[in-house]
């Protein structure tokens, strides 16, 4: 019957507090910055490739905008009807 109850919260509380917790400033400290991952790419692209990649992106952020002026103008609207013609 031990360990039931609010009393097991209270061992597992004490037995966490036992272990040995890193120090950010040790973290910090220790980190070396010649020893950052360097990302390393086996296949190469070709320029056209590059462009088409560049304009795929491009013209999906065009249209993510376009997308967000739309939401956003329909809710500036929507909140000048509600603050203008509703009653409360």
């Amino acid at each position: 019957m031990a360990k039931e109850g609010f009393v097991a919260h209270i061992f597992d509380s004490i037995k966490s507090d036992k272990r040995n917790r890193s120090s950010t400033y040790e973290k910090i400290k220790n980190f070396k910055k010649g020893n950052n991952i360097q990302v390393f790419f086996k296949k190469k692209a070709t320029e056209s490739q590059l462009t088409r990649i560049r304009e795929k992106i491009q013209e999906e952020n065009k249209k993510a905008l376009q997308k967000n002026i739309i939401l956003i103008t329909i809710l500036i609207l929507l909140l000048i009807y509600v603050i203008g013609f509703v009653k409360f």
